[in-house]
């Protein structure tokens, strides 16, 4: 089961609250603002800053 998109446009950064969206691979969150990937493990999005993973843009 996938992220709803209810969820999605709801769902916020929890570290700028700005917004976020799905990446490619569906296995996680994207902050464009912040560059931080919250990662999606058993169709949980694992919302906490320090687990957040830099990305690369």
């Amino acid at each position: 089961m996938a992220i709803s998109k209810e969820l999605l446009d709801i769902i916020a950064c929890p570290k700028c609250k700005g917004d976020i969206h799905l990446n490619e691979s569906e296995n996680g969150l994207i902050c464009e603002a912040c560059k931080l990937l919250y990662e999606i493990k058993e169709d949980i999005p694992i919302m906490l800053i320090e687990e957040a993973k830099p990305i690369d843009t």
